[in-house]
C-alpha cells in the first residue's frame, strides 16, 4: 500500500538515467564528449565542486493522505550538476530500509546548494535548498541531509592486536608501503601487501573513497582488501547502487553483500572481518573452505560465507598463511587504522 507514497516521493527516472535506444544508436559524431576524469582525495579540493555539497544522504518523514512514513534518499553525483537519486521506504540502508521497496530518479543542481528532483515524466517532486529537500506532489514532507559515520570508526586496537597501520612510520610494515599526505592526515597508499602473514584472524580496516563524479562502474574509487592475498572484499564507490559482488562490500565474483552500506565519497568507512582459513589434509587436498563474516560500517553484510576458491587476482589457495593486500587500480583510495588479532 506504500507504493503510491514512494511514487510521489521519488519515482523511477529510468529514461533520464539510462537513455533510449535512439540515443544509443546516434552516430559517433553526435555522441557527447567523454567528461574529463576527476579523482580527488584531498577534502579541501573536493568541497570546491558545488556538486559535492548536494551529493549524500537525506532522511525524514513524508505524508500522503493519513499515512506518515520515514524515508531515506541518496543523491549520487554524476558530474556537471547531474545526479542519480534513490529513495528508500523506511529509511536509509542499514537504518530502517526494508531491503525491498526503493525507487530511482534524477536531480539537477539549480544553484548554490540547490537542486530540483524529478520523476521519470519530468514532473518536479522535490526541491533541495541548503541541505533540506521539500517533497511535494502526492506526498509532502521534508527530508534533511545527514552525515552518517560507521559504528566502528576509530576503533582502538585490542590489547593483543598486531597494528599494521596506525600512523606515520607504520608504512614500514608493508611491502611497497608509502604515505599519502593530505590536509587532514597521513594515510597508507594502495598497492601494498603486509609483511606479516596471517591464518585465522579478526581485523579492522578503515578506508576512504575519492571524489570521482565523472567516473562510473569499476572506474570509480576502485581498490580492494584481500585476505591472505587470496580473497577480495571489493572497495569501490558504489554509493547508491544495488550492491553486487563487484561493488563495495562484495566478495569479488562470489558473494554480494546483504545490503549496500557504501557511504558517500570522502566519508571514512570500515570493514570488520572475522576470517577462518581453508583447511587441507597432509596431501594438500582441501577439506574445508575458507569462511568469513564481514561488517561494513558496523552492519553485517556477510554471515559466515564460504569461499569455494580464491578470488580473481588472488594467490592460489593452500595451507600457508597469507598477507593483506590493498589493491591498486589507479584511483586515490587511502587507508588508516588497520589492525589484526590472530585467532589460534
Amino acid at each position: 500500500m506504500f507504493r503510491p507514497l514512494l511514487a510521489g516521493v521519488f519515482v523511477a527516472g529510468l529514461l533520464a538515467a539510462t537513455g533510449s535506444p535512439d540515443s544509443i544508436a546516434q552516430d559517433k559524431k553526435d555522441a557527447p564528449k567523454k567528461p574529463a576524469r576527476i579523482a580527488i582525495a584531498e577534502p579541501t579540493e573536493a568541497v570546491k565542486d558545488p556538486d559535492f555539497a548536494i551529493q549524500g544522504e537525506y532522511e525524514g518523514e513524508v505524508k500522503t493522505g493519513d499515512q506518515t512514513v520515514k524515508v531515506g534518499i541518496q543523491l549520487v553525483a554524476k558530474g556537471d550538476g547531474k545526479f542519480f537519486g534513490k529513495a528508500y521506504y523506511g529509511g536509509l540502508p542499514g537504518a530502517g530500509w526494508d531491503g525491498k521497496m526503493s525507487k530511482v530518479g534524477t536531480a539537477e543542481r539549480t544553484g548554490d546548494k540547490k537542486a530540483t528532483l524529478k520523476d521519470d515524466k519530468g514532473n518536479v517532486v522535490g526541491e533541495l535548498v541548503d541541505g533540506t529537500i521539500t517533497i511535494k506532489g502526492e506526498a509532502i514532507g521534508t527530508v534533511k541531509k545527514v552525515d552518517r559515520t560507521s559504528k566502528t570508526i576509530g576503533a582502538k586496537p585490542l590489547a593483543d592486536a598486531v597494528v599494521l597501520f596506525g600512523g606515520e612510520g607504520d608504512e614500514k610494515n608493508w611491502n611497497g608501503g608509502k604515505l599519502v599526505t593530505l590536509s587532514d592526515g597521513k594515510y597508507l597508499d594502495v598497492g601494498v601487501t603486509s609483511k606479516q602473514k596471517f591464518g585465522a584472524f579478526k581485523a579492522h580496516v578503515e578506508f576512504r573513497l575519492p571524489w570521482m563524479p565523472n567516473s562510473t562502474g569499476q572506474g570509480r574509487g576502485n581498490s580492494g582488501v584481500y585476505f591472505q592475498n587470496r580473497y577480495e572484499c571489493q572497495v569501490l564507490d558504489s554509493f547508491g547502487l544495488s550492491g553486487e559482488n563487484n561493488e563495495c562490500g562484495g566478495i569479488y565474483t562470489q558473494h554480494k553483500p546483504s545490503v549496500n552500506m557504501c557511504l558517500p565519497p570522502l566519508a571514512w568507512q570500515t570493514y570488520d572481518i572475522e576470517f577462518t582459513p581453508a583447511q587441507f589434509d597432509a596431501n594438500g587436498k582441501k577439506t574445508k573452505n575458507a569462511r568469513a563474516t564481514v561488517y561494513h560500517n558496523g552492519v553485517k553484510i556477510h554471515d559466515n560465507i564460504e569461499f569455494p576458491k580464491e578470488c580473481p587476482g588472488g594467490q592460489k589457495e593452500d595451507a600457508n598463511p597469507g598477507s593483506f593486500q590493498f589493491q591498486n587500480h589507479g584511483d586515490p583510495v587511502v587507508y588508516r587504522n588497520v589492525w589484526v588479532v590472530e585467532v589460534k
